[in-house]
């Protein structure tokens, strides 16, 4: 089994960055709900305020990263002459809503650039290739973006900046094992003896951190990570039946029963409803 928290991730649920907006920002601009789509916004020079509808207001005053992981009306205002520098991107994670990435992060994260060493260097490259009108321009910056969404979750696992749900789990020194063998292998008929001795621990105590660190039961974690890869490989178009053997269940009716019991529809029933 692999030691990495977040390969297997990456693999099942991948996210796409795309910069929209480098320069100067000038008086105010809406960021809707409805566009269905995550941001990530690097302020390089403020002052900027950043206001939500239920959330607190937001005051930036020094480089800062502001990202939301989930869609989230916002509103930017600044001076309408000095305005406020900012390179930004949407973000979208593989399966919206039941990307267990993007569900795994906070509504906002809000972090001064001069706390983030571990992603100067990307930073650096990303600023140094915003101000340049190269060729493959938005290429190169979509794919740096990337860079700096994977260098964020590494951080918040390093620094346990998270404490409840899968990224608290897998910033556990335990926890993490079983967790990387459910993301590598959903099929498998896990038990909890066998994810507590991968753990190694007992299968109470594994059980009992288990839903105290990620905030629901390993079964119950087990079954909403199945049925979001199943969705993801359903709207790829894989067949139900193969979708059933990919993600441990014995036949589509299982697979159906469980697919109901998460999201309150059928899978044919939910497929419809991505058209």
């Amino acid at each position: 089994m692999s030691l990495d928290r977040l390969e297997a991730l990456l693999q099942r649920f991948s996210m796409n960055t795309r910069l929209f907006h480098s320069g100067v920002l000038c008086g105010s601009i809406d960021f809707g709900e409805s566009d269905q789509c995550g941001y990530l916004h690097l302020v390089r020079r403020g002052p900027l305020e950043v206001r939500h509808r239920q959330e607190r207001t937001i005051q930036i005053d020094q480089p800062t990263l502001l990202m939301y992981p989930r869609p989230m009306g916002h509103q930017f205002i600044c001076d309408e002459l000095v305005g406020a520098d900012l390179v930004c991107a949407s973000v979208e994670f593989a399966g919206g809503a039941i990307n267990p990435i993007a569900n795994a992060l906070p509504s906002i994260v809000v972090t001064p650039l001069n706390e983030l060493t571990m992603l100067s260097t990307t930073l650096e490259l990303l600023f140094s290739e915003a101000s340049t009108q190269q060729c493959g321009r938005q290429s190169v910056m979509n794919r740096l973006f990337e860079v700096v969404l994977i260098q964020l979750l590494r951080l918040a696992m390093q620094k346990g900046a998270v404490d409840n749900g899968m990224l608290a789990g897998l910033s556990h020194p335990q926890l993490q094992k079983a967790l990387v063998a459910m993301h590598e292998d959903p099929a498998r008929e896990w038990t909890l003896e066998a994810l507590g001795d991968i753990a190694g621990m007992s299968r109470s105590s594994f059980a009992n951190t288990f839903r105290d660190s990620v905030g629901q039961t390993p079964g119950d974690y087990l079954m909403a990570f199945r049925v979001g890869v199943a969705q993801d490989l359903l709207k790829r178009g894989r067949p139900l039946k193969h979708v059933a053997a990919d993600v441990g269940y014995g036949s589509p009716v299982a697979l159906s029963r469980a697919f109901k019991a998460r999201t309150g529809m059928s899978p044919r029933d939910w497929l419809l409803r991505q058209a």
